[in-house]
């Protein structure tokens, strides 16, 4: 027999061992190609770039802090100032560059009604930016509402 090993009685079953040789080989030569090509990957092409001696500037826009307390009453930036007064104010800043934000802070006693007015007021002076400032991890203000039949309106 052509394939046959040494042994003198043949049994006539096919060999079941895996010829690992060539898969060696061809491991080897493909482990040699990328060892020759990985370093010609890695070539940079050099450029010449430009230094700037400065840094860029940005410009942060101030900000306003209009706060109301629980009777109504408004402070600009922590100095009272009067209702009356209010949209000159807000028209003043509207038109600075860059416009100021607005930051509204407000008691938990505030009604939100007097709220709404001063965010009208500023929108209307032109203000864009409007953002409320909260105290971090404080609890938030829950009141119970009572137990209400179905089709009963509440009283207030």
């Amino acid at each position: 027999m052509a394939f046959g090993g040494f042994e003198q009685g043949a049994s006539g079953a096919p060999m079941a061992d895996i010829n690992t040789t060539p898969l060696v080989d061809v491991m080897l030569v493909l482990l040699i190609i990328f060892m020759i090509t990985a370093p010609l990957l890695t070539h940079a092409v050099k450029i010449d770039i430009p230094e700037a001696s400065s840094q860029p500037a940005e410009e942060q826009p101030d900000t306003v802090t209009l706060s109301l307390d629980g009777e109504g009453a408004l402070y600009w930036n922590d100095e009272p100032v009067a209702a009356e007064a209010l949209p000159e104010r807000l028209a003043a800043t509207a038109i600075r560059t860059p416009q100021p934000e607005l930051h509204l802070r407000a008691d938990r006693e505030t009604r939100y009604q007097r709220l709404a007015d001063v965010m009208a007021s500023a929108r209307n002076a032109g203000i864009r930016r409007i953002g409320f400032v909260t105290l971090p991890g404080a609890e938030p203000a829950v009141t119970p509402v009572p137990d209400v039949p179905a089709g009963v309106a509440p009283r207030p």
